[in-house]
């Protein structure tokens, strides 16, 4: 991408680029280049150089109508927790007003691919950062899949949005979900809640990190296995094992929920594309997204073995 130096800017973007780089109070009177970071579905990310520093930084500006679902203060709080254990990447600036945040460029550093999540190394570092994370103190949010699901569900109403034909017959399965889990009761943990491939970071010889922490809250720790290992489509012989690496034994209890979620996982994003798809700027197909989600969901809501698995929740 074109590198461009402060007061190059060009178009709405740019422009709005250099006017976040000069809010941040150390950079004020100095001068900097930045250039756009390829990925993400919700923001405008940038890298940006400044003149005397030593080190290069990551700068998110939110996307427009973000707010809808995203809690700027609650995100920071979870990302300063993620680079005190260890986890994510310093956070050297927050305006809490927009939630413009500015951290660390993290050098070396690549970001893995669903190709690299079939390696069986890359796997068992996931695997360890969620125990990490899940094992660090609590975050002020608590914010179930629940609360996600009747959260879009809701905003997907008052905007006009999309559903599908089969909407009341997802719906009804969706309320027995949560009448199961609930009557079971919630195993509530910090959660990262996004585990998108480029989300998670390599270098070698180094500790794997991950990185946006827009979605984390307190949440139910099944959840955060089911939405990972369906994000990474890990067969079923795969992701046993991997939560039996989580877990240190085997539990068929737990396996259920994990696989039930994998489920709700999917009616969550899709039900947040189709929220996306009323209110972002960004250009992507967030219906065709939303539809390919709906159309997971089935997949494993159909399963004969769906009812024993809710049985086993």
């Amino acid at each position: 991408m074109v590198e461009r130096r402060l007061g190059q800017a060009d178009t709405a973007e740019t422009r709005a680029v250099e006017a976040a780089i000069s809010r941040v109070p150390a950079w004020q009177g100095r001068s900097a280049t930045y250039c756009r970071i390829i990925g993400g579905i919700s923001n405008s990310n940038w890298r940006v150089s400044v003149d005397g520093e030593q080190r290069r930084f990551f700068l998110k500006i939110p996307g427009a109508g973000t707010d809808m679902f995203i809690d700027r203060k609650a995100a920071n709080e979870a990302a300063r927790l993620a680079h005190a254990i260890g986890l994510g990447p310093e956070v050297v600036y927050f305006d809490p007003s927009d939630g413009l945040e500015v951290a660390e460029f993290l050098e070396g550093y690549s970001a893995c691919t669903n190709a690299e999540f079939q390696k069986s190394e890359i796997q068992r570092a996931a695997v360890e950062c969620y125990r990490a994370l899940h094992a660090a103190g609590p975050l002020a949010v608590t914010k179930t899949i629940f609360d996600m699901i009747d959260e879009h569900v809701d905003q997907v109403a008052k905007l006009g949005g999309s559903r599908p034909e089969d909407w009341p017959w997802i719906t009804r399965l969706y309320r027995n979900t949560r009448k199961a889990f609930f009557a079971s009761g919630l195993d509530l943990v910090p959660c990262f809640n996004d585990p998108m491939p480029g989300n998670f970071l390599v270098k070698p010889g180094s500790s794997m990190k991950m990185v946006d922490y827009e979605f984390a809250s307190m949440n139910e720790r099944s959840y955060e296995l089911g939405v990972w290992l369906g994000e990474m489509f890990f067969p079923e012989d795969v992701a046993e094992d991997l939560i039996m690496a989580y877990t240190g034994k085997r539990n068929a209890p737990f396996s259920a929920r994990v696989t039930v979620m994998r489920a709700l996982a999917d009616v969550k994003w899709a039900t947040w594309a189709m929220v996306q798809e009323q209110i972002s700027e960004l250009d992507f197909d967030y219906h065709k997204y939303g539809m390919w989600k709906y159309m997971r969901a089935r997949s494993v809501m159909r399963d004969p073995r769906w009812e024993g698995w809710l049985r086993l929740v």
